[in-house]
């Protein structure tokens, strides 16, 4: 790699989340956090096991409307909250992305910097580059 950085062969893309996760401070360090949480197995089990236990409850209830405002509520807040997380790390991820696809760019040699940064360029723009490559790809055919 080049300026120097480092590279760990042995690192899965688990075990750098999982570091990137405790090293990360503040809403990202939580969200980070959290859904690294949210995407293990045992989460979903344990999301299950919750549901099987209100089901299980009902009878005890008399399947009441009580009984249903629990589960409906609680989803509700876990899926309102998860939302933000989600959206989080979404966000990072697309950034990482895109740090990543700018450095094929400048490392390639026949490639076009001026194709860097096109993310924060309007619709219309990006739609005008598109039918730009568009057009260059078929002469090239």
């Amino acid at each position: 790699m080049s300026h120097g950085a480092k590279h760990d062969a042995s690192a899965t893309p688990s075990t750098t989340l999982a570091a990137d996760a405790r090293e990360a401070g503040g809403f990202a360090g939580f969200a980070a956090r959290v859904a690294l949480l949210a995407g293990r197995p045992a989460t979903f089990v344990a999301a299950c096991a919750v549901i099987l236990a209100w089901a299980v409850s009902g009878p005890l209830f008399g399947f009441s409307d009580t009984w249903q405002l629990v589960i409906n509520t609680g989803t509700t807040i876990v899926t309102f909250l998860m939302v933000f997380v989600i959206q989080n790390a979404q966000n990072r991820d697309g950034m990482a992305i895109q740090v990543k696809l700018d450095e094929l760019i400048r490392a390639t040699h026949d490639a076009r910097n001026a194709l860097i940064g096109i993310e924060h360029l309007d619709d219309r723009r990006v739609a005008a580059i598109e039918r730009d490559l568009d057009r260059n790809a078929a002469h090239e055919r």
